[in-house]
């Protein structure tokens, strides 16, 4: 069996002479900050693993180092997809897989041995060992030249590029024509060496792209059906906790109303009237649990307008800044704007706050980004099956993240994160 792997065309539209030049930039630029990044990356180490026990002070050090580390790699795939015009997923931090502080350790430990990162760390090493092989030669082609006029000179030899012993000016100007070939043919050889070994480490092959796309695709869609699940679950609590108890009493009153209207005309008249106000506010229940199941003016008039809508029939104050240059698709401003529906409703029953606030903005990238916050009592976790849950499952399923913060006494906030073309 036979794996192919694709390589992406080095470059569009740039002439090879340019991509080579643009390479050896890149090589001369990465071994001059290479050193100076991996011995302070080096220095984090030693020191985080030398005061580990001295008041934790090492594990911040150590936790700065994970971060560090993933700057790096990410700054390398940048650079080589930049460089080289190829389309490479770029390197994401590993988000959450539940709330709190164990959801971010969990999360960084997760970081910590991710091997994309790591064969991204791999390749700038390289690349800073190329680039200052790349460095030494750069000196031997300048100092090839400097000795191909040595005969001008009084001086009766020439000393070799890198120290050693000295060259009779004589074959000064052979050496030196030598040495500019063997110097500018090292130096183009590195640029492709450094093209070859940054594809293949880099950049990722074909099925590693379509298992990563497998297994966002499967997320998303178990995410989309726990999230129609406790959707159903919870119209099925409020039909039956809410409608459906009103409706039974609206029938038994009638059935009253019936018995009564012609012994007792005024005693049926009021069992009437009572009935008729059950049922107004039946229908006002009925159209609270529809517009909770579909926001009709989201579609007409976009999520601005559908969280104002939404803010004026909070049970509690909500400030809200929305700031939003243009639309996003509809999946992605429904997931969001039924996470800030759900977010208000818990603040209002669970969290005895007083006050709310939400944040939506359109970030670059097209991420539609929104932040919830309330100053209640704080203590909220995702149960399985609650709103929470349900909030969580519907942001998966929207390709986006997840996020929750809510220390005991307060204050919770929640953001979201999801990209418009979701």
């Amino acid at each position: 069996m036979t794996t192919q792997t694709a390589t992406p065309p080095a470059t569009t539209g740039d002439k090879p002479p340019l991509r080579i030049l643009l390479t050896i930039l890149h090589l001369a630029g990465v071994g001059v900050l290479g050193g100076i990044i991996f011995t302070t990356l080096s220095g984090l180490l030693g020191t985080g693993l030398g005061l580990l026990f001295a008041a934790g002070i090492g594990a911040v050090l150590l936790v700065g180092l994970v971060y560090a580390l993933f700057g790096v790699g990410w700054f390398e795939v940048a650079r080589v997809s930049a460089l080289y015009r190829t389309p490479i997923t770029p390197l994401r931090w590993r988000p959450r897989d539940r709330p709190g502080f164990s959801g971010w350790l969990r999360a960084l430990g997760r970081q910590a041995i991710d091997g994309r990162m790591w064969r991204a760390i791999a390749n700038f090493a390289i690349a800073s060992i190329l680039g200052w092989i790349v460095l030494r030669l750069v000196w031997a082609v300048v100092w090839s030249i400097a000795i191909s006029f040595a005969p001008l000179t009084e001086a009766g030899a020439v000393i070799g590029p890198f120290g050693g012993s000295g060259i009779a000016v004589e074959w000064a100007p052979l050496v030196g024509i030598l040495g500019l070939a063997a110097s500018v043919a090292g130096i183009i050889g590195l640029a492709f060496l450094h093209r070859m070994l940054s594809l293949a480490i880099v950049a990722r092959s074909r099925e590693a792209e379509l298992t990563e796309r497998v297994r966002t695709t499967t997320a998303q869609r178990e995410g989309a059906v726990r999230a129609a699940d406790v959707e159903r679950t919870r119209i099925e609590r409020d039909l039956h906790d809410g409608v459906q108890p009103r409706l039974v009493s609206v029938g038994m009153t009638l059935g009253l109303a019936q018995q009564k209207i012609d012994n007792d005309p005024d005693a049926a008249k009021e069992l009437i009237a009572e009935a008729h106000t059950s049922t107004k506010a039946a229908i006002t229940e009925l159209r609270q649990l529809a517009r909770g199941i579909h926001a009709s003016v989201l579609d007409d008039r976009g999520l601005d307008a559908a969280l104002s809508a939404l803010a004026s029939r909070s049970h509690i104050p909500v400030v809200l800044d929305v700031r939003m240059d243009g639309r996003c698709s509809r999946e992605a401003e429904a997931a969001v704007y039924f996470s800030i529906a759900e977010s208000l409703t818990n603040a209002a029953k669970h969290s005895r706050a007083s006050e709310a606030r939400v944040t939506v903005r359109l970030r670059e990238g097209g991420v539609l980004w929104a932040r919830v916050e309330d100053n209640g009592m704080g203590g909220a976790q995702v149960q399985p099956g609650g709103g929470l849950d349900g909030i969580a499952n519907r942001i998966l399923a929207a390709g986006g993240t997840f996020r929750l913060e809510s220390p005991v006494g307060g204050p919770t906030s929640l953001e979201v994160n999801v990209p418009c073309a979701s």
